[in-house]
């Protein structure tokens, strides 16, 4: 009895995706340019990303340079930074903005940790909605005719295996981020 399972699997891909690109924006203590992608910029009569007004570059763990393609927009983009609630700081230099990663304090590195933890949970929860939501089709397939009891608790089986291999994905994400965030 054959159950298609890439529903399934692509919506776990989807949630581990989602997951990674949320943990990204953590601050770490480490300059990194994902921390940007979430900021929008009020340029040229729209809201724009930081990647689609200039080039941006890591200098060191601490720092990243913007360089704006179009030097007009470089208050905008200072200003779109620091009213993030980041803690980033923004210093302009002649080629546009460096923008500083100041070190965590313990308080603010427990905060992220509990950030981190929200988002495992959140994406938990995801999964065990999508656990239900496969077991009824299971089910439903079943009682209209289309496969037997044994089959049923099979592909429950490797339902469950495609959970729990998720499971593991994100549970790595977050310990990874938080041992980011602690070190």
């Amino acid at each position: 009895m054959m159950f298609d399972f890439s529903d399934l699997k692509n919506k776990s891909k989807d949630i581990e995706n989602w997951l990674s690109k949320e943990l990204s924006v953590i601050r770490t203590g480490r300059a990194t340019s994902a921390i940007l992608d979430f900021i929008q910029v009020e340029a040229y009569g729209s809201k724009m990303a930081i990647k689609e007004l200039a080039n941006i570059l890591v200098e060191d763990a601490k720092t990243i340079r913007l360089e704006p393609w179009d030097m007009t927009v470089g208050k905008s983009i200072e200003k779109a930074i620091n009213s993030s609630n980041l803690g980033l700081s923004v210093a302009p230099f002649e080629k546009g903005l460096r923008i500083i990663f100041p070190e965590l304090t313990a308080e603010r590195r427990e905060q992220f940790v509990k950030v981190v933890k929200n988002l495992l949970e959140e994406s938990k929860v995801s999964m065990r909605n999508l656990r239900e939501k496969t077991g009824k089709s299971i089910d439903e397939k079943e009682k209209a005719g289309g496969m037997g009891e044994d089959d049923k608790f099979r592909l429950k089986d490797e339902m469950q295996k495609i959970i729990e291999e998720t499971n593991r994905k994100l549970e790595e994400l977050a310990e990874k981020k938080e041992k980011e965030i602690k070190n």
